[in-house]
């Protein structure tokens, strides 16, 4: 018989009622959103009168989700950055450099004394004085050797030594080389995600193209210098012994000491030692400040426990001398270290302005970037473009829309009108999961929502054409209903199972907007089949057990 149970019919309406009122707050999209701005202001800044008369746009009780809209559709920036992965392995031996050092003065007796020499990028030349124990050098420092931490990489170590006459070469081996290039594009792609994320933005595209280079998209932003003056430093902080100071910028500065300019005092260059002190990846905190002795904007920040610990004992042990505060290669300010500081917490002054302070804040939050980044493609797309695609992807929408309900209503009749029914909820619903899992709508994803019309009433026609094959054999118009959904699923599922899984392969192996229309495409599968299969059927059982019609026509 031609039933469904109570409980089934509520389950379907539940669900229905569920997707269209997650789907709702899109309808007033600018009230909503600035209630939703107003309500995350208050949580992290505190309430105001403007912030809560925003906030009060839009009930709390009710879904408060928005369909975010993509970078081709609100307008934003976008670059292609390519990042120096190169930069990193000075570092790496820089870091090496004091433990190796340590070790071999443990060996003094054999190796002599040692002296590092100027050396390539990701190579360390350390001269000894003994040549004769060229062979225990570098068996101590084969023994400081890590393992590659990679799955390409396993069974090997993170350094190669060699000798060559008086000189001992430490190099990183290809696989750690391999291993660092994708640690630093990680860590890359994870800093540049929290600075964007800190502004607010929504949606942001932030992902990895080929070896080594970031793509950055970021909806809502005014362009692409204000989004490159926010990702493109690397705002590295690091704090130096000053061993000079000079107004001679081509002075050498000597061996393992750097020359660095003053950003407060033009014409004044620093020589500082090259290793620094303490580094700016051991802060934990970072806020914009006023400086209590003359009022003018400044930065606090705070380590963690092992930055805190060195910056006391060096402190300490250095009193009455010079210490630079180094942002960037530029000296921010070089203050005598009066007493010991060990509370851990300190203050960046300088020549900032509030909006300086409040993004270097932001940047030393984030942390800093592991290596330089070069812009190889930027572009701003302004909100009016946004507008005009929004206005042609609503068009086209609405012509799809309306040719298709002709056309089921000629075809049809009374059951394509329950089908236009069906369609105009899948449409809602294809909303309101865009809301609940906070999707970005891109113009693809509107061609996407587009395709997904046509394809909504693709199951019905596969029913109702059924239906008529079943009436043309005598049966009653019940059991004409019951049998021509029934043999009908399996060509439904089938087609849609099979789309579905292309819309899976696009998502998982494209990027941008080959994504965007996939997640489209996907979510508008699932609702064509649900309102085929189980919305259309329990509105024409519905109207079968009112009506008790003896014959019908599809």
């Amino acid at each position: 018989m031609l039933q469904i149970p109570l409980w089934k019919r509520v389950v379907i309406f539940g669900v229905v009622v569920f997707g269209l009122l997650y789907a709702m707050p899109n309808l007033f999209y600018d009230r909503v959103e600035r209630h939703n701005d107003a309500v995350a202001a208050i949580e992290a800044q505190g309430a105001t009168p403007e912030r809560e008369a925003d906030a009060a746009l839009w009930p709390n009780w009710l879904p408060n989700g928005l369909v975010n809209l993509g970078l081709d559709l609100r307008g934003g920036a976008h670059l292609l950055a390519e990042v120096q992965v190169e930069d990193v392995y000075a570092e790496r031996m820089n870091a090496y450099w004091p433990e190796i050092r340590d070790a071999l003065r443990d060996e003094r007796e054999t190796v002599g004394t040692i002296r590092r020499q100027d050396a390539p990028a990701g190579e360390l030349h350390i001269q000894i004085s003994q040549p004769d124990g060229m062979a225990r050098a570098m068996e101590v420092v084969r023994g400081l050797a890590q393992p590659v931490v990679s799955l390409t990489g396993v069974g090997s170590t993170d350094i190669e030594v060699a000798g060559d006459g008086d000189m001992l070469i430490v190099r990183l081996t290809d696989a750690e080389m391999a291993a660092t290039d994708d640690r630093t594009i990680r860590q890359s792609l994870e800093i540049i995600r929290r600075r964007v994320d800190e502004v607010g933005t929504r949606e942001p595209t932030i992902q990895r193209q080929g070896t080594d280079r970031i793509l950055i998209q970021v909806p809502g932003i005014g362009s692409a210098d204000e989004l490159k003056s926010l990702i493109g430093t690397t705002a590295k902080l690091t704090f130096h012994p000053v061993v000079g100071r000079t107004s001679d910028s081509e002075e050498d500065p000597g061996a393992r000491n750097v020359l660095l300019p003053s950003m407060e005092e033009e014409g004044v260059y620093y020589i500082l030692e090259e290793t620094s002190a303490v580094s700016g990846e051991e802060l934990t905190d970072a806020q914009p400040t006023f400086n209590q002795q003359d009022g003018r904007p400044a930065v606090s920040f705070r380590f963690n426990p092992a930055g805190a610990r060195k910056f006391c004992e060096y402190t300490s042990e250095n009193v009455g001398a010079l210490f630079a505060i180094v942002l960037d290669n530029e000296v921010i300010s070089a203050p005598r270290i009066n007493e010991a500081i060990c509370g851990g917490s300190g203050i960046i002054t300088g020549q900032f302005t509030v909006e300086e302070s409040t993004e270097l804040a932001v940047l030393l939050r984030a942390g800093a970037l592991p290596a330089e980044m070069t812009f190889l493609e930027e572009r701003t797309i302004g909100p009016e473009l946004g507008a005009d695609s929004i206005e042609a992807g609503r068009i086209a929408s609405m012509v799809a829309f309306a040719a298709v309900l002709v056309f089921m209503a000629l075809s049809y009749g009374w059951f394509g009108i329950i089908a236009n029914i069906a369609l105009l909820l899948n449409v809602g619903m294809i909303f309101g999961l865009l809301s609940l899992i906070g999707a970005t709508l891109t113009l693809p994803g509107i061609a996407g929502i587009v395709l997904t019309i046509g394809m909504a009433v693709d199951a019905n026609v596969l029913v109702f054409e059924r239906i008529r094959e079943e009436l043309k054999t005598a049966k009653g118009p019940a059991r004409a209903i019951e049998l021509g959904y029934e043999k009908a699923l399996s060509a439904i599922l089938d087609a849609n199972i099979t789309t579905f899984i292309t819309a899976a392969i696009l998502f998982i192996m494209g990027s941008g907007p080959v994504r965007g229309f996939a997640v489209t495409l996907g979510l508008g599968i699932l609702t064509s089949v649900f309102t085929a299969i189980f919305v259309t059927r329990a509105i024409i059982v519905i109207w079968f057990d009112r009506r008790r019609p003896k014959t019908i026509e599809v």
